[in-house]
């Protein structure tokens, strides 16, 4: 079994002292109906609506966002994909459940949640059901007026967090229905995410992000000292996700540039008029 995650100061930043997590990948682990790209990056449900059951490949560190973006769909069933954490060891598993909830978390130490809106958020020990109404999330800003997330001592960029809508000649309308967080939130190109947030007494919070909006925790007293790996169940509806990759210290000079060209123009398809190199208009219209 990896490490444990080690403590972290409440108000801790990415930076030299504190290195930015590795890309995420896919367990070699997964359900019988998952097929993994060579990548490690897409997982897909080749047949029936179970047995789609997806671990990280190594355990989270806190506050990093274990994030999976809906890429396809398949009608007729009903459900949804779900998204939590265990502290269970994948490869460790004499077999991988048919489902998440309730197989997985029968096993214990494993928390996971079937993707709704607002039915998952808990309130602390003794707080009063108003109050935990009242410091609920609210609606997102709009990424230019907050390019970040803030998530109890973390702040992670806004931009990769919130799902695109393909390049169009409405795609700028489109796009702001995900920044807006309006869309049903397991619609297909919907990003999802999952971390923890560890506290000084050795517990930790699970939140889950839909579209660059903390849903607030929706699981307490995680053991923060113990592993835990992202489980995504790719169930029912959900045909197949691939993996986001986030930058969580300062943006880089590529994707500064990409978030000023694409607020110059009024819907991506107009970057092909620009008189940039075309792995630059491809970087700005995909990205």
């Amino acid at each position: 079994m990896a490490a444990a995650s080690n403590p972290v100061e409440l108000g801790a930043s990415w930076g030299p002292a504190r290195p930015e997590p590795p890309p995420t990948r896919f367990h070699r682990v997964h359900g019988a109906n998952i097929r993994v790209d060579p990548s490690g990056t897409r997982a897909t449900r080749v047949e029936s609506f179970a047995h789609g059951v997806c671990f990280s490949r190594e355990p989270l560190v806190p506050g990093q966002v274990f994030l999976v973006e809906i890429e396809e769909k398949e009608l007729g069933w009903c459900g949804h994909l779900r998204l939590g954490l265990t502290a269970l060891d994948p490869a460790s598993l004499a077999a991988v459940p048919e489902f998440s909830l309730p197989d997985l978390v029968n096993l214990g130490h494993t928390w996971v949640f079937a993707i709704t809106r607002h039915h998952n958020r808990v309130p602390r020990n003794g707080q009063p059901e108003a109050e935990a109404e009242a410091t609920a999330p609210r609606r997102p800003p709009a990424l230019l007026a907050e390019p970040y997330l803030c998530i109890e001592q973390f702040r992670i960029p806004r931009d990769r967090l919130v799902g695109r809508s393909r390049p169009g000649l409405y795609s700028h309308l489109l796009d702001q229905l995900y920044e807006l967080n309006v869309l049903p939130p397991t619609a297909r190109r919907s990003r999802l995410g999952v971390l923890f947030c560890p506290h000084p007494d050795g517990t930790a919070d699970m939140h889950i992000v839909i579209n660059g909006e903390d849903m607030g925790p929706s699981a307490r007293g995680l053991p923060a000292a113990q592993p835990l790996y992202a489980v995504v169940d790719v169930f029912a509806s959900t045909k197949s996700v691939r993996l986001v990759q986030l930058e969580y210290g300062l943006p880089s000079l590529q994707t500064l540039c990409r978030l000023v060209i694409q607020r110059s123009v009024v819907h991506r398809l107009a970057i092909d008029g620009l008189h940039l190199p075309k792995g630059l208009k491809d970087f700005c219209k995909y990205e």
